[in-house]
């Protein structure tokens, strides 16, 4: 097993681990955690998304500010991959069309190959992929460097980068991540695995219930 899986896997563990652990319905905060004292009290600091700027199909500028008050599913993927990601977005899809007119859920899909990706590009992808509305699912591209740094432990935590032996000639996770109105990372799912992706499907209005 390569680093890249076994760092998905421990993920997907601690996630199930959480899960069972609490004996509550809500989903488990996954990341670092850090301890402050204040007021004489203990707060747990969790690990949350850094700010980004990146610009979507429509050459609009895509930020955190852009998902305020919304929970939204997070994926990465490249235009040219000849493995996953054709997968990836048929399951993105589904759950694209069971949120999509829900104005407090929101995608974000990460290229990581910009140089390819162009925003006419991903604008064509988009369409040829069915998706309409780009106020739901945001398909972006931006400097390669910082899409690396958002995918890495400082962001969400999984692999992405060039690999000249990986098919494509890039390595990326297959995980669709879910993010809570806060920021936090809320789960993991396998973007590959039908079974998974109804998870996925079955947690959203889960964590849409914290926040009302």
């Amino acid at each position: 097993m390569n680093k890249h899986k076994l760092v998905f896997l421990l993920l997907l563990i601690s996630a199930i681990v959480s899960c069972n652990g609490t004996g509550n319905t809500k989903l488990p905060i996954l990341g670092r955690q850090e301890y402050k004292e204040v007021n004489g009290k203990i707060d747990t600091i969790f690990h949350t998304i850094p700010d980004f700027s990146f610009v979507d199909q429509d050459s609009m500028s895509v930020t955190k500010a852009t998902f305020e008050g919304k929970i939204y599913v997070a994926d990465f993927f490249f235009g040219t991959c000849p493995t996953i990601c054709p997968v990836m977005k048929q399951q993105m899809l589904r759950v694209y069309n069971e949120f999509k007119d829900n104005p407090n859920f929101a995608i974000l899909s990460h290229t990581i190959d910009p140089d390819h990706d162009t925003v006419a590009y991903l604008k064509d992808y988009s369409v040829r992929l069915g998706v309409a509305d780009n106020n739901t699912w945001h398909f972006v591209t931006g400097d390669k460097d910082e899409i690396y740094e958002i995918g890495s432990a400082a962001g969400y935590m999984v692999p992405v980068g060039e690999d000249e032996d990986a098919p494509g000639g890039y390595i990326h996770s297959g995980a669709f991540i879910l993010v809570d109105q806060d920021k936090r990372i809320r789960g993991f799912y396998d973007g590959t695995k039908s079974l998974d992706v109804s998870a996925l499907i079955n947690d959203i209005p889960k964590l849409m219930a914290e926040y009302e």
